[in-house]
């Protein structure tokens, strides 16, 4: 098999020479193989720009991901989906890629950018918080355990005049549907005229940058509740830090940390103290130490009452081998295997954000390759598990 590619010089102290070098070689390897030992490595996909475009399968990701399966369905090579995308909960985002891709993926083997807010629980579960982005934010956090969260659509609809060219938007929005809903007589599910915001969540990209800028400011500023004084700022979690995905459009799209610049820019300009904020996602080490855990889950989920070729029940302390990661974005995915370092191996797909003959300059891979496909095919012949 040949492989377009470019590899990293140095190489990586977490590189191996390939241990299977022909096809032939690799299938003989596979058959003297116990059927269900465990696998020494795993594997991330990014989605956008690697895995779909849009809603459509690029780069060969189908074929690809059924060669991570047995015969009967269950996993071969654990896999997850690292993502700083998000919306709409991991249930659903695993039912809608199970359907684009052809394999059965479970919401354990996806990880989106606002996948950690969960672990924020015990802090805010009976705290009123808001939660913006497109999709379905509120759903999101709820799902996660939250008690009182609104999203941002929702909440602005209760305070009158707040975005002052509504009148100007002729799109259909949330807030829109909860105006014309709204009677004389309405009541707010809680008291957010009087009761402070605790904390706010950015779950995914805005889609009303203006209005959802100015009343993030409003709740910021005035410690939680629009229109009062100013007051001590609520904390604000972002899910992830993009500057830059790829969408379907042919160009990169601006992302979540394009919003976070424009709102940090503003807030700073009418408030005394800078903004403070927390950003999760790619490329933050303790997203890829996260899901080198859920990996490990995976692992033993799907060895459960197997032996090993040795004869011992599958250890609790196994460690990986290599983690494979599979982007577009240097910036991203690239720089996070770097800052988190072995087992992690990064590989760089030319379908996405880069498309760069010769490495990423600033942030060069441990592989460049065409598609996910190659990504994939290279992976199984280096560990013989074609």
């Amino acid at each position: 098999m040949r492989f377009r590619t470019v590899f990293r010089a140095p190489q990586s102290k977490n590189r191996a020479p390939l241990l299977c070098q022909t096809p032939a070689s690799s299938r003989f390897f596979s058959r003297i193989q116990p059927s269900h030992e465990r696998s020494s490595f795993g594997i991330a996909f990014d989605i956008d720009g690697v895995i779909l475009r849009g809603r459509v399968p690029i780069g060969g990701s189908p074929r690809a991901l059924r060669r991570l399966y047995r015969e009967s369905g269950t996993l071969k090579v654990p896999f997850l989906f690292l993502t700083n995308g998000g919306g709409i909960p991991e249930s659903r985002r695993a039912i809608e890629l199970s359907e684009l891709l052809g394999a059965p993926i479970s919401p354990s083997q996806v990880v989106q950018g606002h996948t950690p807010f969960e672990n924020l629980l015990t802090r805010y579960e009976n705290e009123l918080i808001v939660a913006a982005g497109k999709g379905e934010p509120a759903l999101v956090m709820s799902e996660y355990g939250f008690q009182k969260v609104l999203s941002l659509d929702e909440y602005a609809s209760y305070f009158k005049d707040i975005d002052p060219v509504s009148q100007y938007k002729n799109w259909t929005t949330d807030q829109a549907l909860y105006q014309s809903g709204q009677s004389n007589e309405f009541t707010p599910r809680y008291n957010v005229l009087y009761e402070r915001v605790k904390a706010a969540f950015v779950v995914s990209d805005p889609v009303d940058w203006g209005r959802d800028i100015q009343v993030l400011c409003d709740i910021l500023t005035s410690g939680g509740l629009p229109g009062q004084e100013s007051g001590q700022q609520p904390p604000l979690y972002f899910a992830a830090d993009d500057l830059e995905y790829q969408a379907a459009f042919p160009s990169e799209r601006l992302g979540m940390g394009a919003f976070r610049i424009a709102l940090e820019s503003v807030f700073n300009r009418i408030h005394h103290n800078p903004l403070e904020y927390v950003s999760y996602g790619k490329p933050n080490p303790f997203v890829f130490k996260n899901a080198e855990a859920i990996l490990k889950r995976l692992q033993s989920s799907h060895h459960d009452g197997y032996l090993i070729s040795n004869g011992d029940p599958v250890s609790q302390h196994f460690e990986f081998e290599t983690l494979y990661m599979i982007g577009d974005n240097p910036f991203v995915d690239v720089k996070g295997a770097w800052q988190v370092g072995p087992p992690w191996f990064s590989i760089l797909t030319r379908t996405g954000v880069f498309k760069g003959k010769d490495n990423h300059s600033e942030f060069p891979a441990d592989l460049v390759v065409d598609t996910v496909e190659e990504a994939v095919d290279y992976i199984l012949e280096r560990e013989c598990a074609s």
